[in-house]
């Protein structure tokens, strides 16, 4: 079985049961507990679980008979906010020369909104973002490394050297958590390591972010709040945790939700159709 099939498997059974044990997963599913962790872990940053002592609660409600996932799962959270997001940091980074790019589903949706052309420079380690840039007019340079299967992302001493060799002029990044307190964190230390390299040879830094976000703290902090130039999100943010990432200097631009009749034509990007390729 693939591990997006395992963790559609999950996700279905999370949301079934409301929550679910590590131990039991593992014998269910035959694979190891650590297997089940990485899982878990994996749709705790995509907001479909919160990991508990062995094992964890879900974020989803079941619908009586009407519960369905695609293989692109990990894009349903939030689908359509992050889409408006992803449209809003495009437009605030438009002209930019040289970007680093990230990792994760808001900053999958950024790299489908950038406009092709100019001299754009993108620095990522991230395979999805590549891809998607990859055959558009950007030029893409991708930081070498370890490959973590259930990220796409490069990780290790060869990906934290790649990003290091370059100077850009903003970062485009996701979170797993953000707080005026602990700042922007993540919850894989690997990833969090090359992303704070790369943050120390970019002027600015853009954080999208879904409303989920906010108030959540994660193990590994990825840059204080000061750090951060501008927070892009939606009305769903906590009020409270905004107003004092305000405070602290911080812009935090929020993205009013889009009626159905002004969305384009073709935008299916709810459930499941966010993952719908971009058609430049």
């Amino acid at each position: 079985m693939l591990a997006v099939e395992r963790r559609l498997k999950l996700l279905e059974r999370a949301a079934a049961d409301q929550a679910v044990e590590v131990s039991g997963l593992a014998r269910e599913f035959q694979v190891s507990e650590m297997t089940i962790r990485r899982d878990l872990r994996r749709l705790e940053r995509d907001g479909f679980v919160r990991r508990t002592y062995g094992g964890a609660t879900t974020r989803v409600v079941r619908a009586v008979g009407a519960f369905e996932v695609g293989q692109n799962a990990r894009m349903l959270h939030n689908a359509q906010a992050k889409v408006q997001i992803a449209r809003r940091a495009a437009q605030l980074t438009a002209g930019v020369r040289v970007m680093f790019v990230g990792v994760g589903s808001t900053v999958e949706q950024f790299a489908r909104a950038i406009t092709p052309g100019g001299d754009l420079v993108v620095v990522t380690p991230s395979l999805a973002v590549a891809s998607m840039l990859g055959t558009r007019r950007i030029r893409v340079i991708i930081a070498g490394g370890l490959v973590r299967q259930d990220e796409l992302s490069c990780v290790g001493a060869s990906a934290v050297e790649g990003v290091q060799r370059y100077n850009t002029d903003i970062a485009v990044i996701g979170a797993a958590g953000v707080t005026a307190h602990r700042g922007i964190t993540d919850l894989d230390d690997g990833e969090a390591e090359v992303i704070r390299a790369a943050l120390e040879h970019t002027e600015r830094i853009m954080v999208v972010a879904d409303g989920s976000k906010f108030g959540d703290v994660a193990m590994s902090t990825v840059a204080p709040i000061e750090r951060v130039s501008v927070i892009v999100t939606d009305p769903s943010a906590d009020t409270a945790e905004v107003e004092r990432i305000e405070r602290g200097g911080v812009e935090v631009v929020t993205v009013p939700p889009e009626s159905p009749a002004h969305r384009a034509p073709g935008d299916t990007a709810g459930v499941g159709g966010a993952a719908a390729q971009d058609a430049r």
